[in-house]
Protein backbone atom coordinates (compact mmCIF):
# COMPACT_ATOMS: atom_id res chain seq x y z
CA UNK A 1 0.00 0.00 0.00
CA UNK A 2 1.22 3.39 -1.14
CA UNK A 3 1.27 6.26 0.90
CA UNK A 4 -1.67 7.77 -1.11
CA UNK A 5 -3.65 4.59 -0.61
CA UNK A 6 -2.63 4.63 3.38
CA UNK A 7 -4.23 8.71 3.57
CA UNK A 8 -6.91 7.22 1.81
CA UNK A 9 -7.50 3.90 4.15
CA UNK A 10 -7.38 7.18 6.81
CA UNK A 11 -9.98 9.50 5.27
CA UNK A 12 -12.36 6.60 4.87
CA UNK A 13 -12.44 5.43 8.01
CA UNK A 14 -12.83 8.80 9.15
CA UNK A 15 -15.80 9.20 7.24
CA UNK A 16 -17.22 5.61 8.69
CA UNK A 17 -16.24 6.32 12.57
CA UNK A 18 -17.85 9.83 12.41
CA UNK A 19 -21.17 8.73 10.94
CA UNK A 20 -21.32 5.29 12.67
CA UNK A 21 -19.40 5.32 15.73
CA UNK A 22 -20.31 9.03 17.03
CA UNK A 23 -23.83 9.73 14.93
CA UNK A 24 -25.19 6.24 15.08
CA UNK A 25 -23.40 5.31 18.92
CA UNK A 26 -24.68 5.88 22.68
CA UNK A 27 -21.73 8.71 22.57
CA UNK A 28 -24.26 10.77 20.16
CA UNK A 29 -26.61 11.08 23.24
CA UNK A 30 -23.48 11.53 26.31
CA UNK A 31 -22.31 14.51 23.72
CA UNK A 32 -26.07 16.07 23.51
CA UNK A 33 -25.99 16.28 26.97
CA UNK A 34 -22.70 17.93 27.44
CA UNK A 35 -23.17 20.57 25.16
CA UNK A 36 -26.86 20.11 23.76
CA UNK A 37 -28.32 19.01 20.59
CA UNK A 38 -27.57 22.58 18.98
CA UNK A 39 -23.70 22.21 20.17
CA UNK A 40 -23.72 18.33 18.82
CA UNK A 41 -25.35 19.43 15.88
CA UNK A 42 -23.01 22.44 14.53
CA UNK A 43 -19.82 19.92 15.97
CA UNK A 44 -21.24 17.08 13.92
CA UNK A 45 -21.90 19.65 10.62
CA UNK A 46 -18.12 20.91 11.17
CA UNK A 47 -16.64 17.26 11.36
CA UNK A 48 -18.79 16.06 8.61
CA UNK A 49 -17.35 18.93 6.44
CA UNK A 50 -13.91 18.26 6.77
CA UNK A 51 -14.40 14.76 6.65
CA UNK A 52 -15.90 15.25 3.32
CA UNK A 53 -12.91 17.56 2.12
CA UNK A 54 -10.30 15.22 3.51
CA UNK A 55 -12.52 12.16 1.77
CA UNK A 56 -12.56 13.90 -1.69
CA UNK A 57 -9.02 14.83 -0.92
CA UNK A 58 -7.42 11.97 -0.54
CA UNK A 59 -9.34 10.06 -3.24
CA UNK A 60 -7.28 12.71 -5.77
CA UNK A 61 -4.07 11.65 -4.32
CA UNK A 62 -5.08 7.50 -4.65
CA UNK A 63 -6.33 7.73 -8.09
CA UNK A 64 -3.14 9.39 -9.05
CA UNK A 65 -0.56 7.65 -11.13
CA UNK A 66 2.12 7.64 -8.32
CA UNK A 67 0.18 5.92 -6.32
CA UNK A 68 -2.86 4.33 -8.42
CA UNK A 69 -3.17 0.45 -6.74
CA UNK A 70 -5.21 -1.69 -9.27
CA UNK A 71 -7.31 -4.58 -7.97
CA UNK A 72 -9.04 -6.33 -10.93
CA UNK A 73 -9.75 -5.14 -14.74
CA UNK A 74 -12.93 -4.38 -14.78
CA UNK A 75 -15.35 -5.87 -17.26
CA UNK A 76 -16.55 -4.01 -20.45
CA UNK A 77 -20.19 -4.75 -19.31
CA UNK A 78 -19.61 -3.69 -15.56
CA UNK A 79 -19.73 -0.20 -17.02
CA UNK A 80 -22.92 -0.50 -18.03
CA UNK A 81 -24.08 -0.96 -14.11
CA UNK A 82 -24.23 2.46 -13.07
CA UNK A 83 -25.86 3.46 -16.20
CA UNK A 84 -28.96 1.05 -15.42
CA UNK A 85 -29.00 1.87 -12.00
CA UNK A 86 -28.06 5.53 -11.45
CA UNK A 87 -31.28 6.98 -13.37
CA UNK A 88 -33.30 5.15 -10.37
CA UNK A 89 -30.70 6.79 -7.89
CA UNK A 90 -31.36 10.15 -9.20
CA UNK A 91 -35.08 10.03 -9.16
CA UNK A 92 -34.74 8.46 -5.23
CA UNK A 93 -32.58 11.68 -4.40
CA UNK A 94 -34.80 14.06 -6.11
CA UNK A 95 -38.01 12.97 -4.82
CA UNK A 96 -36.30 13.23 -1.09
CA UNK A 97 -35.12 16.90 -1.66
CA UNK A 98 -38.49 17.90 -2.97
CA UNK A 99 -41.14 16.93 -0.58
CA UNK A 100 -40.59 17.69 3.23
CA UNK A 101 -38.41 14.95 4.89
CA UNK A 102 -38.83 13.75 8.02
CA UNK A 103 -35.73 12.02 8.19
CA UNK A 104 -33.04 14.52 7.96
CA UNK A 105 -31.64 16.03 10.80
CA UNK A 106 -33.75 18.50 12.98
CA UNK A 107 -36.93 17.16 11.49
CA UNK A 108 -39.98 18.01 13.76
CA UNK A 109 -42.93 17.15 11.60
CA UNK A 110 -43.54 13.12 12.99
CA UNK A 111 -43.82 14.49 16.76
CA UNK A 112 -46.69 17.41 15.30
CA UNK A 113 -48.62 14.82 13.54
CA UNK A 114 -48.15 17.09 10.15
CA UNK A 115 -46.81 14.13 8.02
CA UNK A 116 -47.88 11.15 5.70
CA UNK A 117 -46.22 9.17 3.72
CA UNK A 118 -46.73 9.62 0.80
CA UNK A 119 -44.43 10.17 -2.75
CA UNK A 120 -41.30 8.46 -2.58
CA UNK A 121 -42.19 7.60 1.35
CA UNK A 122 -44.34 5.01 0.30
CA UNK A 123 -41.66 3.40 -1.51
CA UNK A 124 -39.05 3.84 0.99
CA UNK A 125 -38.24 6.34 4.59
CA UNK A 126 -35.13 6.43 3.88
CA UNK A 127 -34.75 7.69 -0.12
CA UNK A 128 -31.70 10.37 0.16
CA UNK A 129 -29.68 7.29 1.83
CA UNK A 130 -30.76 4.71 -0.93
CA UNK A 131 -29.63 6.99 -3.30
CA UNK A 132 -26.26 7.58 -2.21
CA UNK A 133 -26.02 3.96 -1.27
CA UNK A 134 -27.01 2.77 -4.85
CA UNK A 135 -24.49 5.19 -6.47
CA UNK A 136 -21.60 3.68 -4.13
CA UNK A 137 -22.72 0.21 -4.75
CA UNK A 138 -23.05 0.78 -9.22
CA UNK A 139 -19.49 1.99 -8.85
CA UNK A 140 -17.36 -0.58 -7.04
CA UNK A 141 -17.65 -3.34 -10.12
CA UNK A 142 -16.13 -0.87 -13.09
CA UNK A 143 -13.51 0.92 -10.73
CA UNK A 144 -10.96 -2.20 -9.84
CA UNK A 145 -8.63 0.16 -8.06
CA UNK A 146 -7.98 0.29 -4.27
CA UNK A 147 -8.70 4.18 -3.70
CA UNK A 148 -12.40 3.63 -5.50
CA UNK A 149 -13.04 0.37 -3.32
CA UNK A 150 -12.62 2.44 -0.27
CA UNK A 151 -14.62 5.41 -1.06
CA UNK A 152 -17.32 3.86 -2.06
CA UNK A 153 -17.33 1.06 0.38
CA UNK A 154 -17.20 4.33 3.19
CA UNK A 155 -20.00 5.72 1.51
CA UNK A 156 -21.82 2.45 1.09
CA UNK A 157 -21.40 1.56 5.36
CA UNK A 158 -22.25 4.66 5.96
CA UNK A 159 -25.78 5.15 4.05
CA UNK A 160 -26.67 1.67 5.10
CA UNK A 161 -26.37 2.06 8.57
CA UNK A 162 -27.46 5.89 8.96
CA UNK A 163 -31.01 4.32 7.74
CA UNK A 164 -31.18 2.87 11.49
CA UNK A 165 -29.16 4.70 13.28
CA UNK A 166 -31.92 7.70 12.39
CA UNK A 167 -34.74 5.01 12.86
CA UNK A 168 -33.11 4.61 16.56
CA UNK A 169 -32.96 8.74 16.54
CA UNK A 170 -36.61 8.82 15.53
CA UNK A 171 -37.68 6.13 18.08
CA UNK A 172 -35.74 7.56 20.86
CA UNK A 173 -37.00 11.52 20.06
CA UNK A 174 -40.69 10.98 19.12
CA UNK A 175 -41.52 7.61 21.10
CA UNK A 176 -45.40 8.81 20.49
CA UNK A 177 -45.48 9.02 16.97
CA UNK A 178 -42.66 7.35 15.22
CA UNK A 179 -43.81 3.84 15.82
CA UNK A 180 -46.83 4.76 14.10
CA UNK A 181 -45.11 6.06 10.91
CA UNK A 182 -42.39 3.68 10.79
CA UNK A 183 -44.82 1.03 10.45
CA UNK A 184 -46.06 2.73 7.64
CA UNK A 185 -43.22 2.86 5.47
CA UNK A 186 -40.05 0.49 5.41
CA UNK A 187 -36.44 0.44 5.37
CA UNK A 188 -35.83 -1.69 2.66
CA UNK A 189 -37.80 -0.53 -0.67
CA UNK A 190 -41.24 -1.64 -1.52
CA UNK A 191 -41.07 -3.53 2.24
CA UNK A 192 -44.22 -1.87 3.91
CA UNK A 193 -45.64 -2.13 -0.27
CA UNK A 194 -45.48 -5.79 -0.14
CA UNK A 195 -46.14 -6.69 3.32
CA UNK A 196 -49.87 -4.56 3.03
CA UNK A 197 -48.84 -1.64 5.29
CA UNK A 198 -48.34 0.81 2.22
CA UNK A 199 -49.74 1.33 -1.38
CA UNK A 200 -47.61 1.94 -4.29
CA UNK A 201 -48.77 5.68 -5.59
CA UNK A 202 -46.96 6.30 -8.84
CA UNK A 203 -48.87 9.43 -9.49
CA UNK A 204 -47.63 11.56 -5.63
CA UNK A 205 -44.20 11.24 -7.32
CA UNK A 206 -45.39 13.77 -10.21
CA UNK A 207 -43.64 14.00 -13.40
CA UNK A 208 -42.12 17.02 -12.58
CA UNK A 209 -39.59 14.94 -10.36
CA UNK A 210 -39.24 12.09 -12.66
CA UNK A 211 -38.39 14.41 -15.59
CA UNK A 212 -35.79 16.73 -13.60
CA UNK A 213 -34.05 13.36 -12.32
CA UNK A 214 -34.00 12.08 -15.77
CA UNK A 215 -32.27 16.13 -17.00
CA UNK A 216 -30.19 15.46 -14.20
CA UNK A 217 -29.20 12.27 -14.84
CA UNK A 218 -28.63 12.80 -18.83
CA UNK A 219 -26.23 16.13 -17.70
CA UNK A 220 -24.36 14.51 -14.82
CA UNK A 221 -23.79 10.96 -17.29
CA UNK A 222 -22.81 13.52 -20.34
CA UNK A 223 -20.54 15.97 -18.39
CA UNK A 224 -19.02 13.10 -16.33
CA UNK A 225 -15.18 13.32 -17.91
CA UNK A 226 -14.79 17.06 -17.36
CA UNK A 227 -16.27 16.66 -14.20
CA UNK A 228 -14.69 13.64 -12.77
CA UNK A 229 -11.96 12.83 -15.41
CA UNK A 230 -13.25 9.57 -16.15
CA UNK A 231 -16.28 9.27 -18.72
CA UNK A 232 -19.27 7.15 -17.77
CA UNK A 233 -19.87 6.35 -21.50
CA UNK A 234 -19.19 1.74 -21.63
CA UNK A 235 -16.02 1.53 -24.05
Amino acid sequence: MTSGQFVMFLAAAFWVLLHVGLAGSPLRWRLVGAIGENGFRGLFSLLSAVGLFFLIWAYGQARSPDHFYGLWVAERWTYFIPVVVMPFAFLLLVAALTPRNVTLAGADMVARGEVEPRGIFRITRHPMLWAFALWAAAHIPPNGDLGSLQLFLAVLIVSVAGMFSIDRKRARQQPATWPAYAAATSVLPFGAILAGRNRLALSELGWGRIALAALAFLLVWMWHGALIGVSALPG
